[in-house]
């Protein structure tokens, strides 16, 4: 579903070059559940970003169902999103001037589907948010706003899944539940999760884990004490 081909991202300082992923490669199979981990600054948002086509890398490639990211330009590479990624950030990202309905409806309307309202009702049901459907962002806690985030994830059966430090900003408990949430989910929608996060126990609930120093791999393992969901 994902393959990564001798990656390389490097930005330009007043100090000179600066690696931040030196030669990065790998693949994930349909349906696998990934965590890649490391320490502040070891590549590793920059790697989720590039995997997901949010950015350019400075040489090699990233497929994506089959799909060059490198040959393609931003349109073409933002189509290819709305049609296989789903994304959930540790910032949320929802649309403030938009209910939670209508954030989760978006993806949907994008893609011409005229059920979008019944199919984000029922997300948002099955999130625990049903009657929560016509309030907006900023009436919301965070748990519920990272639910919601998590329902729009999952809007377009999308076959990917990006999540980068998607329980950075709640506390234990909350995200604890979000995490059950968003496992429960992948598992019913067979998607492919790739996140990235510094909490060993969510890590934990992965089956592969890959560990990333100074913008290398140093480590990827299958996760044999996987946690179960």
């Amino acid at each position: 579903m994902i393959r990564v081909n001798n990656l390389l991202k490097s930005v330009d300082t007043s100090e000179g070059v600066l690696t931040i992923l030196n030669d990065v490669s790998l693949t994930v199979a349909k349906a696998e559940t990934v965590a890649i981990v490391g320490a502040s600054g070891s590549g590793k948002s920059t790697l989720l970003g590039l995997m997901a086509g949010l950015d350019g890398a400075t040489s090699g490639d990233v497929e994506l169902n089959g799909h060059s990211l490198a040959a393609m330009d931003e349109e073409e590479r933002a189509i290819l999103r709305g049609q296989l990624v789903g994304f959930v950030f540790q910032s949320f990202q929802l649309l403030p001037s938009l209910t939670a309905l209508e954030n989760v409806m978006l993806p949907i309307e994008l893609k011409g589907d005229p059920e979008a309202d019944a199919k984000a009702r029922q997300l948002l049901e099955r999130v625990g948010l049903a009657e929560r459907w016509h309030h907006y962002p900023n009436q919301l806690s965070g748990g519920e706003q990272q639910r919601v985030a998590i329902a729009r994830a999952f809007a377009t059966r999308a076959q990917i899944l990006f999540a980068d430090e998607p329980t950075g900003n709640l506390d234990t408990a909350t995200g604890d539940k979000v995490i059950d949430l968003l496992f429960d989910l992948n598992k019913e929608f067979a998607t492919t999760l790739v996140l990235v996060t510094h909490d060993e126990p969510l890590a934990k609930r992965c089956g592969r884990i890959i560990k990333l120093v100074a913008g290398e791999i140093v480590s990827d393992e299958k996760n044999e004490d996987r946690v179960s969901a």
